[in-house]
């Protein structure tokens, strides 16, 4: 029985229950809990809660994170991510944006703002979650969420390919913002159709993607009862 929180390496392809059902079989224990859900098409750092750190997941969740994303702009998606229908198209070229418009829109986004959450996400209206109103095709209001992002920067050069334009964006935000959402809304003010193609999580609960540590390691440690070593105990910062 192991008690403390552990930096996981989520995979793309995974949901983040995926994650929990594979580590409660490798551990032989159920008391197991994540801390903030990752899209299974998302990849990066998914803290983990095991035993009693299950107790304080909630104050983990309410802890920073960190985001690299991709924002393409020409093409919107129903998911408002590479996932999705193409809602709509509008080509771009070299001459209709640049990079000095483009962070000048970023800074726009620092500090407190609106979002309306997508419609396939998990947040409840009438009891009921929005994904399931989206697969049967019904339209419902959703409600502005005010979230905080912290900081927000372009970390890539801008690229154009197939008359669609990328650029890579690093986010610090507070808990419940969604970054498809934000770079849908990125593209609204730079006057084009857009929507978030990749993203990987960076930092989440104080743990480090760097330190982060995948299944297949973990399921190693475990065998070689070397697991405790790299657990973080209840208390922030005890390890080991």
């Amino acid at each position: 029985m192991y008690n403390g929180r552990l930096p996981v390496f989520k995979e793309r392809g995974l949901t983040s229950h995926d994650v929990v059902f594979k580590l409660r079989k490798t551990l032989k224990m159920k008391k197991i809990g994540h801390t903030g859900t990752l899209d299974p098409e998302v990849n990066g750092v998914l803290p983990i809660c095991l035993g009693d750190a299950t107790k304080v997941s909630d104050y983990i969740m309410e802890m920073g994170k960190t985001y690299h994303a991709t924002v393409t702009l020409g093409m919107s998606t129903t998911t408002e991510d590479q996932t999705g229908d193409i809602l709509e198209t509008r080509a771009v070229d070299k001459n209709d944006i640049n990079e000095d418009t483009i962070d000048q829109v970023l800074q726009q986004f620092e500090g407190h703002i609106q979002q309306i959450p997508p419609m396939y996400s998990s947040v409840k209206v009438n009891g009921r979650k929005l994904y399931e109103y989206a697969r049967n095709n019904e339209t419902v209001e959703r409600p502005k969420r005010q979230v905080f992002i912290k900081d927000i920067h372009r970390i890539s050069e801008v690229t154009f390919q197939e008359q669609t334009c990328h650029f890579e964006v690093e986010v610090t935000c507070g808990k419940g913002t969604y970054i498809r959402t934000l770079a849908t809304d990125i593209g609204l003010k730079l006057g084009f159709p857009a929507h978030m193609s990749r993203l990987t999580r960076i930092a989440s609960g104080g743990f480090q993607l760097e330190s982060s540590l995948t299944i297949d390691q973990i399921k190693e440690l475990n065998e070689h009862d070397s697991l405790h070593k790299e657990l973080f105990h209840i208390k922030y910062g005890w390890k080991g």
